[in-house]
């Protein structure tokens, strides 16, 4: 259906297409869901409405660029009302893919909307294009060959050409011909890449696609498989410390043994991009890892924000992008340097129509992974390939059966087949049993060695603390400790010592596995860290708070450093200007260079400082404050007037009550949550007109130990919960 064309002030004209793919009105839908049901332009922007039924937490997916929370009305606390997001159009340009996307109230997994395609025509926001004619991907190059550009969009200033992430070389031309002499005698006998870049007048940049081609003699080398035992994935609010604040690797070390392998999180962080302004650190870090026998794989997603959206078409060059960042820092740096490896950790089948779709998005995902591994072969760069796959690839029934490339088998063994190696998460707390750990990965074990390729297959096990997603109690080690973790991977390598194709065990993750104690409880031991003996630096930029409605203030900073690490930032908050942090300040503890703020009263002026706290438990000097003050709103603000765990009968109990904040009067209300440390059940429980719950956790198995309970949500009719005023929400029982 062709969409409608709008006029808007500033010359903005937007047409909406795609009408005949909204869905269907709510009461049509199977709950949960989310829809987007109008779109209402004004000038510079477009005003998205919808409702959402057995669902929370709304937000708006746009072009696969980022995800940005939704203005939502439950007012009956049902999980069921509207929403509206507005869509900032000044700064984007062309066909504009958006979804909405919510939390399903009962699974806690994704929810997600048909999608809507927006059509934005905003010259000024336009960016040139640019693309390399020639030379040819893998040509051999002896001579002085002009690269040649293909070049469009307005008012072009600047186009420039890269070989090897060396000096840019300006390009000469006109009327969308540009070219740029290179010659590969200044080079040697290398492999090598081929960048381009345009620059417009109003200072927006394009890159182009990279050329990969050789130079003299050059030959690409075919990666080489290697043991990968005690992987880790480094994700980037840790990974960006061991590149910027070279002493966070002292305390890496105290986890990570030599010969260990580290997958590291490379996304743009905080406005930084390790792979392209921070190359002279990164090589460093590399190079230390490989001077300690130790492997470094850059970890990689698709390209999009969320990740799963990069196996499918429309945003597969972003993924094949994401690809060439790494190839590229390789072809910029010495041997040392260079990366042996990228984790591939895209995830699609968390799009709710995975399964539905069968094949479709199955399929989009292998041609994803094809193209991406195309882009290493063409590059002739030793790196091996290897995505990260769930366990069940090859026994679910959305993954059995895929035909691809004129043949039929599970899932996981197409991925097998174009990677290197693949990386299970294999993410249960107990090696033995049918749904254990050994038998979900026995499968893929199995078809490597009949596939014959030797190590292959690494086993990823979970310490991360997973609080609101899945079923908690099985998935992690967290509640059990590392000891626990320890006596089942012992099992787990018995299993599997006799596979040429296992490749080891893999940890997911760093910041999760240094908090994960031997056993919680009295007894609780965790690893030592260096010696530190100096206090962190303040923030190296003053915070930033916006407030996002009634209840939430969304704050940024700036970066702290130590001479070892800056294990969290700590956020204070106070209603009174000029406040000296303290602990009755304190309103919670980040580990990266942001912090959301929940729980707040309405029309209330808070003023925030940061505090940087090193792994020694050394206090930084507190940033200068910043000031905000939150909206207003006609719910009435309900909190956790008193909380207390026990144990009782081989389990934990937790007894709360909720009150109204104001007047203290008890309040009914649905009251979701889970218990901590020892134990990790999920609970949904109603306070009755008393402001009463309790619930019982699952049967706590370890010898000693510690269990608290946090509260995930707290919804009663025409009220919110102020969770920042909550008290006793530290009690625990300890035995």
């Amino acid at each position: 259906m062709p969409g409608r064309l709008l006029r808007i002030a500033g010359g903005l004209a937007l047409a909406l297409t795609g009408a005949t793919a909204l869905p269907p009105p709510a009461d049509a839908a199977e709950p949960p869901s989310v829809v987007i049901d109008s779109s209402e332009p004004a000038p510079g922007v477009v005003r998205l409405a919808g409702r959402f039924t057995g669902a929370y937490d709304v937000g708006v997916v746009v072009n696969g660029e980022r995800v940005d929370r939704a203005r939502a009305l439950d007012p009956d606390a049902d999980d069921a009302g509207t929403w509206t997001y507005d869509l900032d159009t000044r700064d984007l340009d062309g066909e504009i893919e958006v979804y909405a996307k919510a939390t399903s109230a009962e699974t806690r997994y994704g929810v997600w909307s048909q999608p809507l395609t927006l059509r934005v025509d905003n010259a000024r926001a336009g960016k040139p294009g640019v693309a390399i004619a020639a030379p040819a991907d893998g040509a051999r190059i002896t001579r002085p060959t002009p690269v040649r550009l293909d070049v469009t969009g307005d008012d072009v200033r600047k186009v420039r050409v890269r070989v090897n992430g060396g000096a840019w070389l300006p390009a000469a031309g006109a009327a969308g011909r540009y070219a740029v002499l290179i010659d590969p005698a200044r080079y040697g006998d290398v492999m090598a890449s081929i960048e381009a870049e345009a620059v417009d007048a109003r200072g927006h940049v394009s890159r182009s696609a990279t050329r990969y081609v050789a130079f003299g003699a050059a030959r690409g080398v075919r990666p080489a498989p290697h043991r990968q035992d005690r992987a880790m994935w480094i994700w980037e609010k840790a990974s960006y410390n061991l590149v910027l604040n070279p002493g966070s690797r002292r305390l890496l070390e105290t986890v990570l043994p030599p010969g260990s392998t580290i997958y590291l999180g490379v996304d743009t962080y905080a406005g930084r991009d390790v792979l392209e302004d921070a190359r002279p650190g990164l090589r460093d870090l590399v190079a230390w890892a490989h001077g300690r026998g130790m492997r470094v794989h850059a970890t990689v997603a698709g390209g999009t924000r969320p990740p799963y959206l990069g196996a499918l078409p429309r945003y597969r060059d972003r993924a094949v992008r994401e690809m060439e960042r790494v190839l590229n820092y390789n072809l910029s740096s010495a041997p040392a340097e260079r990366f042996d490896g990228v984790n591939v950790d895209i995830e699609p089948y968390s799009l709710p129509w995975f399964g539905s779709a069968k094949p479709e998005v199955q399929v989009q995902w292998l041609d994803t992974l094809r193209a991406m591994t195309a882009r290493r072969d063409a590059s002739g760069q030793p790196l091996l390939f290897g995505p990260a796959v769930p366990r069940w690839l090859d026994t679910s029934a959305c993954c059995t059966g895929i035909t691809y490339g004129g043949v039929t088998r599970p899932l996981s063994e197409h991925i097998q087949d174009l990677a290197d190696y693949i990386a299970i998460m294999d993410y249960r707390d107990q090696a033995d049993g049918g749904a254990g750990i050994i038998a979900q990965a026995a499968g893929e074990l199995a078809y490597a060695e009949q596939a014959g390729k030797p190590l292959s297959v690494v086993v990823g096990v979970e310490t991360l603390d997973i609080a609101t997603s899945g079923d908690p109690s099985s998935i992690t080690f967290r509640e059990e400790g590392r000891d626990a973790l320890e006596a089942e991977l012992a099992k787990v390598y018995a299993a599997f010592s006799g596979s040429p194709a296992f490749a080891g065990v893999a940890l997911h993750h760093y910041d999760s596995y240094r908090d994960l104690p031997t056993v919680w409880g009295p007894s609780a031991r965790w690893p030592a860290p260096p010696a530190d003996s100096a206090p962190p630096t303040g923030v190296d930029s003053p915070p930033r708070a916006t407030a996002f409605d009634h209840a939430t203030v969304d704050l940024t900073y700036g970066r702290a450093s130590d001479d070892t690490e800056v294990a969290f930032y700590e956020v204070h908050r106070s209603a009174e200007p000029g406040f000296t942090p303290g602990p009755a300040t304190l309103a919670g503890r980040a580990r990266g260079l942001t912090h959301t703020d929940a729980g707040l009263l309405p029309g209330t002026t808070y003023h925030y400082r940061v505090v940087p706290v090193d792994v020694a438990g050394h206090r930084g000097p507190a940033s200068d404050p910043v000031t905000v003050t939150t909206g207003a709103t006609d719910l009435r603000p309900v909190v956790v007037e008193s909380m207390a765990v026990t144990l009782e009968n081989g389990a934990a109990r937790v007894r709360l009550r909720v009150v109204d904040k104001e007047s203290g009067e008890p309040v009914a209300a649905t009251v979701r949550g889970r218990f901590t440390f020892s134990s990790g059940r999920y609970v949904t429980v109603t306070a009755g007109a008393d402001g009463w719950a309790t619930a019982t956790s699952e049967a706590l198995k370890q010898p000693t130990g510690e269990v608290g309970f946090a509260v995930h949500r707290l919804t009663s009719p025409g009220r919110y919960w102020a969770g920042a005023y909550d008290h006793d929400r530290d009690a625990t029982a300890r035995w």
